[in-house]
């Protein structure tokens, strides 16, 4: 058996959908490479662009992180980072640390927000009520107003994500089985709105499966946080993904064409189904709402907080 790029008979990974076989380097490449074409293809970036990675510490977000860093070595963009303290014990702290060296080895702009800095509750707090709603349900909403609210205060233009494949085929199932036609159709790989506080959100690695992106940490021998948060597989998406993921042992394109399938309905759905809210404030926070309460104030009042 030999990479069948280069011919070098130490290869690492075989791509179960292609055939391709790949060594260290070739692999490393065609990551590389891949999402690359995926910032040209969908406009990712533009030039003199200042990018906020949403930075956890683990595997897409240092993959996310060390591949931008690439347009900045090339002084086509800058970066800066952010890191959200959701406060789950013996979990986050060693993404936080693992985040922080990033910031210092690339020597970037880096801050670190908390869930208790700025609502006064940790996630592990929120689940041990008994009116809870789900951790993902919190989280997502409190890390979404948190980076965004990061990006106005660093000056950022854009903010990358570290949403993978995986994370993109496993939104649109959801979505649809859960019937929520407006949230499918702010998928993709950039999410823009007519808010003007609200930054430009971008998703360079969305082409590439989960499991391409741990072998890469690995191959580049990169520092990331590889435990799971010990509340994703209570949720929703974590019963997808496992339907997903044996779904795709017997059908390894499957990622893949789900989301060939969705972009090519995507525009139609926005065109039919996505809602046009109105612009205002949330009137305790101040940030940017359709509704007079936001929906992390919203959880808040819901909490008693």
């Amino acid at each position: 058996m030999q990479c069948t790029k280069c011919g070098n008979p130490k290869v690492i990974y075989k791509r179960e959908q292609s055939g391709q076989i790949l060594c260290k380097d070739c692999f490393i490449e065609s990551i590389e490479k891949k999402v690359i074409k995926t910032v040209k293809k969908e406009k990712l970036l533009d030039k003199g662009d200042k990018v906020l990675v949403a930075l956890s510490g683990g595997k897409d977000s240092v993959t996310t992180l060390e591949i931008l860093n690439s347009f900045r070595q090339r002084h086509i963009i800058d970066i800066c980072a952010v890191t959200v303290d959701e406060g789950i014990a013996n979990y986050r702290q060693e993404g936080v640390d693992i985040a922080t060296r990033h910031a210092e080895r690339l020597g970037i702009e880096h801050k670190v927000v908390s869930l208790k800095e700025d609502y006064g509750i940790t996630l592990d707090e929120i689940m041990q009520k008994e009116n809870h709603k789900g951790s993902c349900t919190y989280c997502g909403v409190f890390r979404r107003t948190i980076i965004n609210k990061a990006a106005r205060e660093m000056g950022a233009t854009k903010i990358a994500t570290g949403h993978n494949l995986d994370d993109e085929v496993q939104a649109i199932m959801m979505n649809y089985l859960e019937g929520n036609t407006d949230n499918l159709t702010k998928l993709g790989a950039k999410t823009e709105s007519k808010a003007e506080e609200f930054t430009v959100k971008i998703k360079p690695l969305r082409e590439i499966p989960e499991r391409e992106i741990g072998l890469y940490v690995v191959a580049k021998e990169l520092e990331v946080h590889f435990d799971s948060c010990p509340y994703a597989m209570q949720s929703f998406r974590g019963e997808v993904s496992e339907v997903i993921n044996h779904l795709s042992e017997k059908h390894p394109t499957i990622k893949y064409s789900t989301l060939r399938g969705y972009d090519k309905i995507k525009k139609i759905l926005k065109n039919e189904m996505q809602k046009d809210y109105a612009h205002g404030r949330c009137r305790r926070c101040g940030e940017p709402s359709s509704n007079e309460l936001c929906k992390a104030c919203s959880f808040l009042e819901e909490l008693g907080l």
